[in-house]
């Protein structure tokens, strides 16, 4: 077996939450905070801090609006985040093999 460097495992997307919003990210392209909340099965305040963390690591960029007078908050992959999830995908395959 050859040797797995635990150090290439990127811990801003290795959370739960975090990989979920970047998994379904990188399929959607973009997704609203409502529909992102509902897929992953959690609270607001929760959901805000791990978009937060993405946001602040330049991963997602986040875009607040109104629509018809209500808040709107739509999430995207940035460049980096795309490159830095697949760099993680990878690492966890060098631990799969």
């Amino acid at each position: 077996m050859t040797a797995f460097d635990i150090h290439t495992i990127d811990e801003i997307i290795h959370g739960r939450l975090r990989l979920g919003i970047m998994a379904y990210l990188i399929g959607a392209a973009r997704a609203d905070f409502i529909t992102l909340k509902q897929h992953l099965q959690t609270t607001d305040g929760n959901l805000s801090v791990h978009l937060r963390k993405l946001e602040e690591a330049g991963y997602v960029e986040i875009d607040k609006s109104f629509q018809d007078r209500k808040p709107r908050t739509e999430v995207k992959l940035t460049a980096k985040g795309r490159k830095a999830f697949v760099k993680y995908l990878a690492s966890l395959s060098g631990l799969i093999r």
